[in-house]
């Protein structure tokens, strides 16, 4: 199976590349930083749909797996370029199936879904409401790809990631940003942390959209563990694992306004439809996300 995957550079794209590599498909990598990964790369700008076209015209993918998007941490929710992404992602997916594409693979967020107070995020039952510039775009994103690809006969799936942590993480997000604290030695700040949230291993989600775009799934999946854990344990957690939970620092940094109390998966789809169960549970991929930045130079 020959699979085409966009910003298969980044933080999850690097993992999803490896999984389908790992699985035996033909790996077309479209990114402007090619990485030492044993796959076939392409440097394209995704924003120019002329270079889009031509790349789809020459690899003719079987199934695309789509990633590419603005996620420069703490500007993404309001960054204008949400608008420019979703016009070059309805522009892609267009030629892909002129290209003869029979599965597109597009990637969400659960900031799409009106978070239940007391429940998980179900695909076909929570409501979606738009909370930030970044998930309007891409509701508005599967909204355009579902009417595009109902009249082709592409499958499409819409997989929606959770909370990530693991290699190559921004370091001003959570886990990398306390890790990195323990590492050296000094203390971690944080909020109370009183909110649960699905974390989720970027190895398990990278082989998670692997295994959805080899299946040829369709419809919309939840990428996540499917348990809730408070963020004060994850933080206390690390703490343990590196022997110094002294160094946590919680209620520190004042809480979020308006924080939702709970933003869970229901994975029923995730294990039932596609078959994938994730390899890392939090206590071995915090462990491993410590061992990273302790090997990783500021």
């Amino acid at each position: 199976m020959r699979v085409l995957v966009t910003g298969a550079s980044g933080f999850v794209g690097r993992q999803a590349v490896v999984a389908l590599a790992a699985s035996g498909a033909e790996v077309h990598a479209v990114s402007r930083n090619a990485l030492p990964i044993d796959c076939a790369w392409h440097g394209v700008d995704l924003l120019d749909p002329d270079s889009a076209r031509r790349v789809l015209r020459e690899v003719k993918p079987d199934a695309v797996l789509h990633l590419a998007w603005c996620v420069e941490h703490g500007t993404f929710w309001t960054d204008p370029a949400n608008a420019d992404w979703l016009a070059a992602t309805v522009a892609l997916a267009r030629a892909a199936a002129e290209a003869g594409c029979r599965h597109f693979t597009g990637v969400g967020t659960c900031y799409e879904f009106d978070w239940p107070a007391d429940g998980d995020c179900i695909e076909d039952a929570t409501p979606l409401i738009g909370h930030t510039c970044y998930d309007i775009a891409k509701s508005q994103c599967r909204s355009a790809l579902q009417a595009l690809f109902a009249s082709q006969d592409v499958g499409f799936a819409w997989a929606r990631l959770f909370f990530l942590y693991g290699p190559y993480e921004d370091p001003r997000r959570l886990v990398s940003s306390v890790a990195r604290a323990l590492v050296r030695g000094e203390p971690a700040a944080c909020s109370r942390g009183l909110a649960a949230r699905d974390f989720m291993d970027v190895r398990d989600a990278g082989a998670a959209l692997a295994a959805i775009a080899l299946a040829g799934a369709t419809g919309d999946i939840n990428v996540a563990s499917g348990l809730g854990t408070r963020i004060s344990e994850v933080a206390s957690m690390l703490g343990d694992l590196a022997g110094r939970p002294e160094l946590i620092r919680l209620g520190a940094l004042p809480d979020r306004a308006a924080e939702p109390p709970r933003i869970v998966a229901d994975v029923a789809r995730l294990t039932g439809e596609v078959g994938f169960r994730p390899r890392f549970d939090l206590e071995r991929g915090l462990k491993d996300a410590l061992a990273f930045w302790e090997a990783t130079p500021a």
